[in-house]
């Protein structure tokens, strides 16, 4: 007689924003093969709704954990958490962001959009995956989806050489870091007997480990392939090529969606369920994220192209990100999510103007193609200006207030060191940020210098909704705050 095999659990409701997300883009996808009439518009509206939609379908989820609490489906698998809710709305946002973002870019190239968007939605899909994982092997799951999708979405422009290469790289280089990953499970399980985050987390309460060298094996790969996802140091190499020849849109997705998921995954894996053994690992997260502090500031100054100069610059920001981490406190977290959050708006507020200053084919991100756009364009010199001013920590910015709080919760957490590093690398980052607005306003434009067109109305909404946050939330940042406060981790059974 055949034994009963019991299936687990499912709660639809847990799973809401993640379904809308991931059959938003099937259907999409099913439509277009169907028919070839649909316009452009469609696809975008369409990509822009599935993610509002996954965002709008976490309200009644927050509505719930605070009468229910936190708990989890699929066998405690998925996570059900404020952490969870908090990261899927940053990265449902972020999609939404760079959709609209896609739909100029493609227009103007002239390059049909429907798998653009496809990727775009699956990807968010295993961002949120990444963030609501409760398990490992779940994590790894979500972080192939999102890979896997991110790497064709690099070598999306077949019309430029550079796009294609960016796709390689970094899917060679992606396939090196999810081996690490990998094998970093491997090691965890053969340690504990298990890849759920919870029963691991029991492990260190209820036993001491008396023979850790899987354990520190396994931590050690993992952060080798978590680190990479971030672009730190000194796993960052593929950071300035990807995203100088991958299209503008896609970086922006990249420097927001994506990177907010490796750092939900950072944060779940590494300060939640390894946080009784944070000293075998927060003093590498250190040395990591100094490095990647300095490194990306430094580097950044000598650059002669804005795009590959952001691209540094967005290594710092990973650096500053990964003082939260390595805090391992409440407030280190509550600082990270914060920056995150805010970080996705700046960023892509910040490569739409690029996208819109570097014209078709994007050529041309030279300081020359900048030069006197607060006389030619002043609206849109004025918005880069208030992204730049926000990235280099200047107050009454989202920036200032991130920053702060990375900062605030290192001191917090006795690592004054790293502070000071940080405050440090804040300088040097301020002279790179500046360099592009004097280009802007003190720099005469040349006299055959082409003339910029208007950017689309989709890239004017992403930048008018951009400044808003930066600056409102820059000035009250409160409400996000709280809500991050709020979000803060935890890793328990499902009731």
């Amino acid at each position: 007689m055949l034994a009963q095999v019991e299936t687990p659990e499912v709660d639809v409701q847990i799973l809401l924003p993640l379904l809308i997300m991931a059959v938003g883009g099937l259907l999409v996808l099913t439509f277009t093969s169907l028919t070839k009439k649909l316009p452009a518009w469609f696809v975008t509206a369409w990509s822009v709704l599935a993610a509002l939609g996954s965002a709008a379908a976490v309200i009644p989820l927050w509505d719930r954990l605070g009468d229910e609490g936190p708990g989890g489906t699929i066998a405690n698998s998925v996570a059900f958490d404020g952490f969870s809710l908090f990261m899927t709305v940053v990265i449902a946002l972020g999609v939404a962001l760079a959709s609209l973002l896609a739909h100029s870019w493609l227009d103007r190239e002239e390059l049909p959009g429907v798998e653009l968007h496809v990727l775009l939605l699956l990807s968010g899909s295993g961002g949120i995956i990444m963030a609501a994982a409760n398990d490992l092997i779940v994590f790894f799951l979500g972080l192939e989806t999102l890979s896997m999708a991110v790497y064709v979405l690099a070598a999306m422009n077949r019309r430029r050489i550079q796009s294609q290469e960016a796709g390689m790289k970094y899917f060679v280089l992606g396939s090196f870091s999810s081996a690490f990953l990998l094998y970093g499970i491997a090691l965890i399980y053969g340690a504990f007997g298990t890849t759920n985050l919870v029963k691991i987390s029991d492990e260190f309460e209820q036993s001491v480990l008396i023979d850790d060298g899987l354990l520190l094996g396994g931590l050690a790969m993992m952060i080798v392939g978590l680190a990479f996802k971030v672009g730190a140091v000194p796993f960052h190499a593929w950071t300035p090529d990807v995203y100088d020849g991958a299209p503008t849109p896609v970086v922006a997705w990249m420097g927001s969606g994506v990177k907010a998921a490796g750092f939900a995954g950072l944060l779940r894996i590494m300060s939640t369920a390894f946080g009784p053994v944070v000293d075998d690992w927060s003093f590498p997260l250190e040395i990591i994220a100094a490095a990647t502090m300095l490194l990306g500031s430094f580097s950044a100054i000598v650059q002669t192209d804005v795009k590959r100069m952001l691209a540094y610059s967005s290594i710092s920001h990973a650096g500053f990100m990964l003082l939260g981490v390595v805090a391992a406190t409440d407030r280190g977290t509550a600082s990270t999510l914060f920056y995150v959050a805010t970080y996705t708006f700046l960023v892509a507020g910040t490569f739409g103007i690029l996208s819109a200053v570097a014209g078709k084919g994007d050529s041309d991100f030279s300081f020359e193609a900048f030069s006197g756009l607060g006389r030619r364009r002043p609206i849109i010199a004025f918005a880069l200006m208030v992204f730049l001013l926000a990235q280099a920590g200047i107050p009454a910015t989202t920036g200032f207030y991130a920053k702060f709080s990375v900062i605030a919760a290192a001191v917090d957490a006795d690592r004054y060191w790293l502070a000071i590093v940080a405050m440090a690398a804040a300088v040097i980052g301020a002279f790179l940020y500046l360099r592009i607005i004097v280009s802007m306003y003190l720099v005469d434009a040349d006299d055959d210098a082409p003339a910029l067109e208007m950017p689309h109305w989709t890239v004017g909404v992403v930048v008018s909704v951009a400044v808003l946050v930066t600056i409102g939330f820059g000035i009250f940042p409160g409400p996000i705050d709280a809500l991050a406060t709020d979000a803060l981790a935890v890793l328990t059974a499902a009731p």
